[in-house]
């Protein structure tokens, strides 16, 4: 198994890779491949990503099949089952990296500033409970702002959700505390860039 700082490097050359457009060089995706995956896996970085669509991990970071434990869900928002999932890979396969990843334009980021600004009693419950994971880290950028500029706010807004979805993986499970704590787990926040295709690894590294 990679250490937690191959596992990122790889990570990095593989967004080079989709960035310059010569994705799928290394992704060693045959027969044999899925046929050697039947017996078990070993993936060497766990992506706690948004759903949108945009941001596919295997393809943004050019890996092929069992490469990734990957966790969607809008916002990339830390939840008890996202927890759950993430300390499961960590003990079972010992992958090494942990990787909060978000993205630029992130409609889920800019749900929760305009539900900040201007509060719709219309939304169902389950939106909200995403939108309430996101206030937290939001709100205080909202408050030291005097225009209350929703699109002004956003980018600054998507790299404090990040770092504080990070940050909560990083302190809201012992399990995943004592992998840190015993260098055996890296966690860390990155932002994907939907206008070049680039990830800004930028918290934890």
């Amino acid at each position: 198994m990679l250490s937690a700082r191959e596992a990122l490097q790889r990570l990095q050359e593989g967004n080079q890779r989709f960035v310059a457009g010569r994705q799928g060089e290394h992704s060693g995706i045959d027969e044999s491949k899925r046929k050697e995956l039947v017996a078990g896996q070993a993936p060497f970085a766990i992506i706690l990503g948004c759903s949108d669509s945009r941001v596919p991990a295997e393809l943004v970071f050019d890996q092929g099949l069992g490469d990734l434990f990957v966790i969607r869900v809008a916002g990339n928002v830390v939840a008890p089952s996202q927890i759950g999932s993430i300390e499961f890979a960590a003990e079972r396969f010992g992958t090494p990296l942990v990787v909060v990843l978000g993205h630029s334009n992130c409609g889920a980021i800019q749900a929760t500033l305009e539900q900040l600004v201007r509060p719709q009693e219309t939304r169902s419950p389950n939106l909200r409970s995403i939108v309430d994971r996101i206030r937290p880290a939001v709100e205080p950028l909202l408050d030291a702002a005097p225009s209350k500029d929703v699109d002004q706010l956003a980018p600054s807004a998507v790299r404090a959700n990040i770092r504080a979805s990070a940050n909560q993986l990083r302190r809201g499970s012992q399990i995943l505390e004592q992998l840190v704590e015993k260098n055996e787990l890296l966690i860390v926040g990155a932002e994907y860039s939907l206008e070049t295709g680039a990830v800004d690894f930028f918290d934890g590294v």
